[in-house]
Order: C-alpha cells, then structure tokens, then sequence
C-alpha cells in the first residue's frame, strides 16, 4: 500500500487472504515517497516468491502501475478512497494504464480489497487444487447466506 493510512482499506484484502489460507506480506511502498523501496519491491517479488501483487494506493495512486511496470506478475490494483474526490482520481490512475502495462484493477474502497484478495486467491487457484477447493466452499458460503425472503 501507498502509505499507512491505505490499511484500513487494504486490510480487507488481508483478512479475505486469511479466510482463505493465502500466505502474504504487507508493507509500505510509496511510488512517490520511497521510489526505490518501490523499486526493490517490485523487481524482487517473484525471487521471493510472489505470484500476485494487490497493491492500493489513493490520489495520484501510480503504485500499481509502476510495480506493474516493473514485475511480470498480475498487478491488481485497488483504488482507495481519497478525500477530495471519493476514490475516482484513485480509480482513474489506476485503470487507464498505457497498453502494455497491465493493472487489474478492482472497485474503489473496501470493495475492491475484498475482491483483490478473492482475484489474487483465483489465480493462485488455478495452480493450487486445495485453495481452488477452500474458494468454491467460500463462494458456496456467500451463496448459502443470502436470505430468500426479505424478512
């Protein structure tokens, strides 16, 4: 995430990770602030075993784009809420990335966290027969909670 402030957006993507028994990291990388932590974040990951980037960040939010722009892993960026115009500058950096440069890129705010950590689990998914079996019984459990009737 961009900064400190983007966990309480972010950490809905962690805990539907958890939920999942997806392994992570979290951490601070500011494309603007700590452009070389960005750097050896981005061009490390897949040493270190990565296989999917969430990374969200508000404002200008070039985070995912430039980690995109720097890793062959999927990206997939998640707009945060930002004050002055409710997540769409966030979300407007985000998806209009240059052709060649590929962002996934999620709703804006918590929404969109949640979704990042069940696209990243997807992925991840398709190699891994037991976590493809844990998302089946977590989409199964979305469906079964949803009332028929309203009252």
């Amino acid at each position: 995430m961009g900064s400190t402030s983007d966990w309480e957006t972010m950490r809905h993507a962690a805990e539907t990770l958890d939920t999942l028994g997806v392994a992570y990291e979290t951490k601070v990388v500011s494309a603007h602030r700590t452009p070389q932590r960005l750097y050896d974040y981005a061009t490390t990951a897949a040493d270190r075993g990565l296989k999917v980037v969430i990374a969200g960040a508000g404002g200008a939010a070039h985070l995912p784009g430039m980690a995109a722009a720097m890793t062959h892993l999927p990206v997939l960026g998640v707009p945060v809420e930002s004050k002055a115009l409710k997540g769409m500058d966030s979300l407007l950096s985000i998806v209009q990335m240059p052709g060649g440069i590929p962002v996934g890129t999620l709703a804006i705010g918590k929404p969109g966290a949640i979704n990042a950590g069940l696209l990243a689990a997807a992925i991840l998914a398709t190699a891994d027969d037991t976590l493809a079996e844990r998302l089946k019984a977590w989409r199964a459990a979305q469906t079964d909670g949803v009332a028929t009737d309203p009252i």
